[in-house]
C-alpha cells in the first residue's frame, strides 16, 4: 500500500506542509531549500543532460519539470506543450501535477498558475513534495518508513561514533560528524574520522561534502556557512541531503543482493558484450580500411612513363597478394561472430543485437561491395594505361624516326631551292639545272607521304594525351611549315628555270637517266632501313607469322633491287667513262642530283646490314610469343580444372546444408572435413596466382584457351571460403539451440524437413510469404500484427528472409517452458534432502567452494526452524538467491 494512502501519513504530511510554509518566510531557510533543492534536481536532470540555474524560474514552462518526473520515476510522461504561450506552460506544469497526483500525493494549494508565475514559495513545496515521494517515501527501515525510517536508518549507522547523536534533521547535524560518520560507515577508506573535532564544524561539514561529490556522486547542495551560519538549518534541506546518502549507500547493498541473481547471467552477458565490442571494433576497423583503401583504387591519375605504370601495377599486385587476404578473413569472422551473438542473444531472451549506424552485417557487404568494384575498375583502368603507354611509346618512337629521317632529308633543301645559280650557267648547265629541278620534285612528291605520316601519328598522340604532346605539335608544326615552304620555292624555281629553257637546248641524258632511275632507288632504300629499323608490337603468334611472312617477301625482291642498283652504277661508269673518253669539262658532280654512287653503295650496304638484324628481332620475338602463348595454355589448363572444382564444392555444401542426413554433429564432421579439403586446395591457387603474374608481368592480355580469369577464381574461391565458415556455424549454432532447447534429433529432423519444404527456391532461406505459408501449416492463426511480431524476432535486421537458424530458434522457444521458480525448488528439494531447510556445511558439500561461501555468506540475516544461525528454509533460500522481488 501507498504510504500517502494511510490516515497517519497524510495527518503527517499535512502538518508539514503547513509549518513548511510558514518557515518559507524565513529567508536563511528559504535560502538552505533554493540551494538544497535545485542541487538534487540537477542531480537528476544532468541524467538526461541538462539542469536549471533558477528553480522558480527555470520551471515555469513544465518541459524541464516534466523532464525531472520522467528521470525520477522511469515512466514517460503525456507529450509536452512546446509553445511558449501562457497556456502551453500551464498546460505542461497541470501534466506535471497530475502525474505527481497519479503517484498517491495530495498537493494542498499548489496550482500551475503559481508554478507558472514563478512563486518561489510555491515552487519550493512542490519540489519538496516531489523529494517526499521520490526519495523519501520509499525509505523502510524496520517497519519504519519516510521521515522516522530516514531518522532510523542515521542513527543505526551512526550509533558506534562518539559524540553523534542523531535527534532530529536540523540541529543534530550542524557539527558535521554525523555527515562523516556517514560516510566513515561505509567507506572507512574516504575519511580518518579519529582526526575530526566536535568544535571545528565547519571543517568536518567541508570535509564530508567534498569526499561525498568527490567519491560518492552525490552533489554539493549546502556550504558548510549555511549551516553553521544557521541557529537551527532548515529540515527539508537536510532531509534531502542525508536522503541522498541514504539512497548512495543503500544502492551498493541492493548491489549485492542482486549480485547472487546475476552470477548466473553475468558470465553470458560478459562474454555478449564482448562480442558485441568485438563486433564493432572490427567493423570500425573493417570499414576505416575500406574508407581508406577505395579512394587509393578509384585514383585515375596516369603516370607519363611505363615504369611508374608498372609500379602502380605491382602495387596493385601486392594489395592483391599481402593486404586483401587478412581482411577477407576479418570480414568472414565479423559474419561468424554475429550470427553467434544473434544466437546467443536469442537463447538467453535478450533482444537481438544491433550494430552502430552504418556497422551492419548489410553496410559491411555494401561497403566491400563497393570495395570491389572499385578494386576491379582499378585493374581494368591499369591494364588500358599500360596498353595506351605502350601505343604512345610506339608513336612517340616512331614519330621522332620519321621525323629525323624527314628533316635529314630537307636540310639544304631550302638553300638548293633559293640558289640563283641558274642566272650565270651555261646552256647545259641550265638543261641541268632544270633537269635536276624535275627529279627533285618527283622526290618531293614522293616525300608528301611521310609527311603526311608525321602529321597523322601526331594527331594520334594529341588524342591519346601523350605527356609531351607540346614538343611533338611544335616539332610536327614546323615540318608542315616547312613542308609548305618548301613547296612554295619549288614552285617558284620551277617556273624560273622554265623561262630559261628556252635559251638552253644542251643536256646530258646520262646525267638525267642517273638522276631518274637513282633517286626512287635511293627512296626505295630510305624506306626499306626505314622498315627495317621501324619498332614493332605483336601479342599472337598469327601476327609475328604476318611480319616475318612480309619480311620474306621483302627479302624475295632483294635480288631484283640489286640489279637495279647495278643498272644505275652501269650508267655513272658510262658518264665517267664518256668524260675520260671525250674530255668532256663538267664542272662538280651530277647536276640532275644529290645522290652519288658512293651513297647508293653506303645506303645498300645499310640495307644488307639491317636485314638479319630484322631477322633477328624476328626471331626474338617469334620465341616470346611462343612463351606468352605456353603461359596462356599453363593457367588455361588450371583455371578449367579449378573453376569446375570451386562451382561443384559450392553446390556440395549446399546440399549438406538443406538435406538432413545424419546428426547435426556427423553433419558438422563432414563440413569440417569439407572446410580441411578446401583449405588443403590452397596451394593450387596460389600456383594459379603465380601463372597470372607471370602472364601479367609478360603483358598478355588475353586467353582464348579459358573463359575463366584470375579475377573469377579469387571470388569463387573467397566465396567458397565464406560459405563453408557461414555453413559450419550455422551448424554450430543449430547445435547451441538444440541443447539450449531440449530439441531431439527427430524433432530436428522434422524442423528441417518443414523448412525445406517451403524453401521453394532451394536458397536456404525462405522468404516471408513462404515463411507465413509455413506457420499457417503448423496450425498459427495469424493476422498481419501477429506475423509482423514474429517476423521482428525471426528477421530482426529486416532482410526480408528467414534463416533456417531463426526458424528452430522461433519454433523451439514458442514449445520451450522455462520457470525459474520451479527450478529453485527442485534445486532446493535436492540440496536439503527431507529436511525442510539447508545447512552451511551442505552447501559446501555440493556446491563449488567459491559459489558456496557467496551463498553462504548471504545465510547471515536467515536462521533455520530451530534458531541456528547460517541454516535457510526455502523461502529465505529463494530471497537469497533471488531477491524478494524476483520470486
Amino acid at each position: 500500500m501507498d504510504p500517502y494512502d494511510d490516515d497517519d501519513d497524510q495527518v503527517y504530511m499535512q502538518q508539514e506542509d503547513s509549518w513548511d510554509r510558514d518557515l518559507l518566510l524565513d529567508p536563511a531557510w528559504e535560502k538552505q531549500q533554493r540551494k538544497t533543492f535545485t542541487a538534487w534536481c540537477n542531480s537528476h536532470l544532468r541524467k538526461a543532460g541538462t539542469q536549471i540555474d533558477n528553480i522558480e524560474e527555470d520551471f515555469r514552462d513544465g518541459l524541464k519539470l516534466m523532464l525531472l518526473l520522467e528521470v525520477i520515476s522511469g515512466e514517460r510522461l503525456a507529450k509536452p506543450e512546446r509553445g511558449k504561450m501562457r497556456v502551453h506552460k500551464i498546460s505542461n506544469v497541470n501534466k506535471a501535477l497530475d502525474f505527481i497526483a497519479s503517484k498517491g500525493v495530495k498537493l494542498v494549494s499548489i496550482g500551475a498558475e503559481e508554478i507558472v508565475d514563478g512563486n518561489a514559495k510555491m515552487t519550493l513545496g512542490m519540489i519538496w513534495t516531489i523529494i517526499l515521494r521520490f526519495a523519501i517515501q520509499d525509505i523502510s527501515v524496520e517497519e519504519t518508513s519516510a521521515k522516522e525510517g530516514l531518522l532510523l536508518w542515521c542513527q543505526r549507522k551512526t550509533a558506534p561514533y562518539k559524540n553523534v547523536n542523531i535527534q532530529n534533521f536540523h540541529i543534530s547535524w550542524k557539527d558535521g560528524l554525523g555527515f562523516c560518520a556517514l560516510i566513515h560507515r561505509h567507506r572507512p577508506e574516504l575519511i580518518d574520522y579519529g582526526k575530526l573535532r566536535k568544535d571545528d564544524p565547519m571543517t568536518n561539514l567541508n570535509t564530508a561534502f567534498e569526499v561525498a561529490e568527490k567519491y560518492l556522486d552525490i552533489p554539493k547542495m549546502l556550504d558548510a556557512e549555511d549551516i553553521v551560519g544557521t541557529a537551527r538549518p532548515d529540515q527539508k534541506a537536510i532531509m534531502t541531503y542525508v536522503s541522498s546518502f541514504y539512497h548512495a549507500f543503500s544502492g551498493a547493498q541492493k548491489a549485492e543482493t542482486a549480485a547472487n541473481r546475476i552470477c548466473k547471467v553475468l558470465a553470458v552477458n560478459q562474454e555478449n558484450e564482448q562480442l558485441m565490442e568485438d563486433y564493432e571494433k572490427l567493423a570500425s576497423d573493417l570499414l576505416e580500411w575500406i574508407r581508406r583503401t577505395v579512394p587509393w583504387l578509384e585514383n585515375r591519375a596516369p603516370e607519363n612513363t611505363m615504369q611508374a605504370m608498372q609500379q602502380k601495377l605491382e602495387d596493385f599486385r601486392d594489395y592483391r597478394r599481402l593486404h586483401k587476404p587478412p581482411k577477407v578473413q576479418e570480414k568472414c569472422q565479423l559474419e561468424i561472430n554475429f550470427n553467434t551473438l544473434q544466437t546467443k542473444l536469442r537463447l538467453s531472451n535478450r533482444p537481438a543485437f544491433m550494430p552502430s549506424e552504418g556497422k551492419m552485417v548489410s553496410d559491411i557487404s555494401n561497403a566491400w561491395g563497393g570495395l570491389e568494384g572499385a578494386e576491379k575498375g582499378y585493374e581494368e583502368w591499369l591494364l588500358n594505361e599500360i596498353r595506351r603507354l605502350e601505343r604512345l611509346d610506339h608513336l612517340a618512337e616512331k614519330f621522332r624516326q620519321k621525323a629525323a629521317i624527314h628533316e635529314a632529308w630537307t636540310h639544304g633543301k631550302e638553300e638548293m631551292l633559293q640558289c640563283r645559280d641558274y642566272e650565270t650557267a651555261s646552256l647545259s648547265e641550265i638543261k641541268a639545272l632544270l633537269k635536276k629541278h624535275e627529279a627533285f620534285e618527283s622526290d618531293l612528291a614522293a616525300h608528301q607521304d611521310r609527311v603526311e605520316q608525321i602529321a597523322a601519328i601526331a594527331q594520334e598522340l594529341n588524342e591519346l594525351d601523350y605527356y609531351d604532346s607540346p614538343s611533338v605539335n611544335a616539332r610536327c608544326q614546323r615540318i608542315c611549315d616547312q613542308w609548305d615552304g618548301l613547296g612554295a620555292m619549288t614552285q617558284k624555281r620551277s617556273e624560273a628555270l622554265q623561262r630559261t629553257e628556252k635559251l638552253l637546248e644542251t643536256i646530258d641524258q646520262l646525267y638525267l637517266e642517273f638522276a631518274k632511275r637513282a633517286a626512287p632507288f635511293n627512296n626505295w632504300m630510305e624506306g626499306a632501313m626505314e622498315d627495317l629499323q621501324d619498332t614493332f608490337i605483336v601479342h599472337t603468334i598469327e601476327e609475328i607469322q604476318g611480319l616475318s611472312t612480309a619480311h620474306e617477301q621483302f627479302k624475295a625482291t632483294l635480288p631484283e633491287a640489286d640489279k637495279e642498283r647495278q643498272a644505275i652504277l652501269g650508267i655513272h661508269n658510262e658518264i665517267a667513262k664518256i668524260v675520260q673518253t671525250y674530255h668532256v669539262n663538267i664542272a662538280g658532280s651530277n647536276p640532275y642530283t644529290a645522290i652519288d654512287p658512293q651513297e647508293v653503295n653506303a645506303k645498300w650496304d645499310k640495307v644488307r646490314q639491317l636485314v638479319p638484324q630484322r631477322d633477328q628481332a624476328l626471331i626474338e620475338e617469334h620465341a616470346r610469343q611462343q612463351n606468352n602463348e605456353r603461359l596462356r595454355r599453363q593457367f588455361a589448363n588450371q583455371a578449367n580444372v579449378i573453376g569446375p572444382w570451386i562451382q561443384t564444392k559450392m553446390e556440395e555444401i549446399g546440399r549438406i546444408s538443406i538435406e538432413m542426413h545424419g546428426t547435426l554433429e556427423d553433419q558438422l564432421t563432414h563440413l569440417r572435413q569439407y572446410e580441411k579439403n578446401i583449405v588443403n586446395y590452397k596451394p593450387k591457387i596460389d600456383q594459379l596466382e603465380g601463372d597470372h603474374q607471370l602472364i601479367q608481368e609478360a603483358l598478355i592480355f588475353d586467353n582464348k584457351h579459358t573463359n575463366y580469369t584470375m579475377e573469377h577464381i579469387r571470388v569463387g574461391w573467397e566465396q567458397l571460403l565464406t560459405t563453408i565458415a557461414r555453413t559450419i556455424n550455422e551448424i554450430e549454432n543449430q547445435i547451441l539451440t538444440r541443447d539450449a532447447k531440449g530439441i531431439s534429433q527427430e524433432q530436428m529432423n522434422e524442423f528441417r524437413a518443414s523448412f525445406n519444404h517451403f524453401d521453394r527456391k532451394r536458397t536456404g532461406m525462405m522468404d516471408a510469404e513462404d515463411y507465413k505459408t509455413c506457420l499457417i501449416s503448423m496450425g498459427y492463426s495469424l493476422g498481419e500484427a501477429e506475423f509482423s511480431r514474429i517476423m521482428s524476432i525471426v528477421d530482426p535486421n529486416r532482410m526480408g528472409v528467414v534463416t533456417f537458424q531463426a526458424f528452430i530458434d522461433f519454433m523451439s522457444r514458442e514449445t520451450a517452458d522455462t520457470d525459474t521458480a520451479d527450478q529453485v525448488m527442485a534445486s532446493f528439494k535436492v540440496l536439503a534432502g527431507d529436511k525442510s531447510y539447508i545447512l552451511a556445511d551442505e552447501l559446501r558439500r555440493e556446491l563449488p567452494p567459491d559459489q558456496a561461501e557467496y551463498c553462504i555468506a548471504r545465510m547471515a540475516p536467515y536462521t533455520g526452524p530451530d534458531g541456528a544461525p547460517g541454516a535457510l528454509d526455502y523461502m529465505s533460500f529463494s530471497t537469497a538467491l533471488y531477491g524478494e522481488s524476483d520470486l
